[in-house]
């Protein structure tokens, strides 16, 4: 069935879903609209005026193809599918970014899809490089670095870096954010559009920026290369290096570019030099290869003619807008350092406030300080009156004291007096009574020789009377009766009469004796109590009066 018989069954419209790098859109379409018909509403949407970097894309049977403006949409091979999508996305890419790019919008969409490019390893890039691309984009999407604010982990869903490098070093999230955050702290003061295009600077000086590669076959020898496609003409690599071309032609070094089925042929603008011919492996690569070239060598000759109206109306409006910009920049700088100062000046007045108050708040404990100190100080010197009139009361009580004893003294003295005289009595006394006791005792040893030698006389006498008396009276006993023996025996009697008188004067004496030594040793007794009395009475007053020396 021809698809001019699909569409009368077809209704008047269909949708079209179109995929930003960063957004969808649906629109719907007429069915007689070309493709230019749909670009054109779709840059109005986004605002686009630099249109000529951009196309619409689309994968038919893995390949991807970019849709035909002259052509009507549903003519072209598209898929069938409901909405039909379509991927906005550069097409062509400039010679350098700075001057080509006027919109925002257009610097805006070549950042984030280079950006993928780069983190899809469709563009390689140094793990140097990406780590300072990466800073760039932070700052593009989070302002300046603010570490109040940015904390350590704020980048972890961001995806900045190729999965490649990641592999390559194996150092953490927090490393490689370390890293980063290191660069994006020196951006402070860059606005979004100034880093994108700095990104996008940067960019543009790799190897494989605004590639595009098809494999294709040389014709001599049918050796495997790779055509690559950019801003400044075609190259030749190699299957395995896409870095460094074997073979390059410049837009303006080509005369002609010319396809027939699966062969392309480049001639060169010297007409001496060797004319390039190469194999693709379908048609269609030869066709896109083809229109490649041709958007690409029309950009080349453009930026090298004079601007056309238009061109110099945007760069105008861009000059303008960048001017306007700028010096809205540097508003917002200066309010922003306004801002800041003011901030400071807050914080350093809040701080001067704080410290106010703190002082305020230490005097007041001071003064508070003080009236206890006042007030324990009024006590403390209450309390100090109260001891002097108890000290002064306690030193006329020691005044008291003091004449009780000098007059204590005086009376020590006085009986210390006395006792000096008693106790020199009391040695005059004892001297007597030792004068005395040898006296007695000399008497008593006579007295004691005396009655020894008494007794020893009476023993004698008796002694001899009881001689005297065997001799004389031998028979005295058996006779009894004997006459003269009365007269002896009276003579007998009467000297038995004076040995017995004798004999009771000795014992008187003895009893004498007797009796006096026990009034001496009574007489002692007592001699010795009084001592004893005395010597009582002076450890006494010697008490006293070291007692009086302690407190005078």
């Amino acid at each position: 069935m021809s698809i001019r018989g699909l569409k009368k069954k077809q209704p008047k419209t269909f949708k079209v879903k179109i995929v930003t790098v960063d957004a969808e859109m649906e629109f719907s379409c007429e069915m007689k609209w070309k493709g230019k018909d749909l670009f054109d509403l779709v840059c109005r949407a986004l605002g686009l005026r630099e249109t000529w970097f951009f196309g619409l894309q689309y994968t038919i049977k893995g390949m991807c193809t970019w849709l035909k403006m002259d052509k009507k949409v549903l003519d072209q091979e598209i898929p069938k599918e409901d909405p039909i999508s379509f991927h906005f996305l550069a097409k062509f890419y400039p010679e350098k970014v700075e001057e080509e790019l006027l919109q925002e919008i257009t610097q805006h969409l070549f950042f984030l899809q280079v950006k993928k490019q780069i983190l899809d390893e469709e563009i390689y890039c140094s793990p140097e490089a990406t780590v300072l691309l990466a800073s760039y984009a932070v700052q593009a999407k989070y302002g300046d670095y603010d570490p109040n604010f940015h904390e350590p982990g704020f980048l972890a869903n961001d995806e900045l870096l190729p999965k490649r490098v990641l592999r390559q070093y194996q150092l953490t999230a927090e490393m490689w954010e370390e890293k980063i955050t290191a660069w994006y702290a020196e951006h402070r003061g860059i606005a979004r559009d100034e880093a994108e295009m700095n990104y996008l600077k940067i960019a543009q000086d790799l190897e494989m920026y605004g590639v595009n590669y098809f494999p294709i076959a040389q014709n001599k020898n049918h050796t495997d290369l790779l055509l690559g496609v950019d801003a400044k003409g075609i190259h030749i690599y190699s299957i395995n290096n896409r870095f460094s071309p074997n073979k390059s032609f410049e837009w303006s070094a080509i005369r002609n570019i010319s396809y027939s089925e699966k062969e392309l042929t480049i001639k060169p603008l010297d007409k001496k030099a060797e004319v390039f011919k190469f194999f693709s492996s379908q048609l269609k690569v030869n066709k896109l290869i083809f229109q490649l070239c041709i958007g690409n060598h029309d950009l080349f000759m453009r930026r090298r003619k004079v601007d056309s109206i238009e061109i110099q109306q945007m760069k105008a409006q861009a000059r303008e807008e960048k001017a306007r910009k700028k010096m809205e920049n540097q508003r917002l700088a200066r309010e922003k350092q306004l801002r800041e100062e003011a901030e400071r000046a807050k914080e350093e007045l809040e701080r001067r406030l704080f410290q106010l108050e703190d002082e305020a708040r230490q005097a007041n404990e001071a003064l508070l300080r003080s009236q206890e100190a006042a007030e324990l100080l009024a006590e403390k010197a209450q309390i100090a009156e109260e001891e002097a009139k108890l000290l002064a009361q306690n030193a006329a009580e020691a005044e008291q004291e003091r004449q009780r004893l000098e007059i204590s003294a005086l009376k020590t003295k006085e009986e210390k007096r006395l006792m000096e005289q008693k106790m020199r009595e009391a040695e005059l006394i004892a001297v007597k009574l030792v004068k005395e006791s040898d006296r007695r005792a000399k008497e008593a040893e006579h007295l004691k020789q005396d009655l020894h030698e008494a007794r020893e006389a009476e023993r004698k006498a008796k002694q001899k009377l009881l001689d005297i008396t065997r001799l004389n009276y031998p028979h005295m006993v058996k006779y009894p009766q004997y006459s003269p023996t009365d007269t002896r025996d009276a003579n007998f009697d009467k000297g038995s009469i004076k040995l017995d008188l004798k004999d009771i004067d000795l014992k008187r004496l003895s009893f004498e004796i007797e009796r006096e030594r026990l009034d001496y040793l009574e007489k002692s007794r007592k001699f010795e109590d009084r001592l004893k009395e005395l010597k009582s009475e002076i450890h006494a007053l010697k008490l006293e009066e070291k007692q009086s020396g302690l407190f005078s």
